[in-house]
């Protein structure tokens, strides 16, 4: 079972933080956020710093499944949830980059 968790962590961690970032930048453009009294430089920092916290979020994890104590014992295991856990990031940094790099609320 553990190994399971292993395998399908980061990528489901991937998963829920492309929703969360997206998400936040539909609340950062609706006429919420500035009701709220924010502004979209606000709301560009907000964006920037979710996008951060998911690159940090997925570099620990990679950290973790390299851990000895925290590793499988089968070798193959070991090494599927290290290369996932690369992908994961990767497609953190990459599908995420939009938020801080193009213009909002297009």
């Amino acid at each position: 079972m553990m190994d399971i968790l292993r395998i399908s962590v980061p990528i489901t961690v991937w998963i829920a933080a492309f929703s969360a970032v997206y998400g936040l930048e539909g609340i950062v453009c609706s006429d919420l956020w500035t009701a709220a009294g924010l502004s979209l430089g606000q709301g560009r920092a907000a964006l920037i710093a979710s996008w951060a916290a998911a690159i940090s979020l997925q570099v620990a994890m990679l950290v973790i499944l390299r851990l000895p104590r925290c590793g499988s014992p089968l070798p193959w295991v070991q090494r599927l949830a290290t290369i996932l856990g690369f992908a994961a990031l990767v497609a953190t940094v990459w599908s995420l980059m939009p938020v801080a790099t193009t213009s909002l609320c297009l």
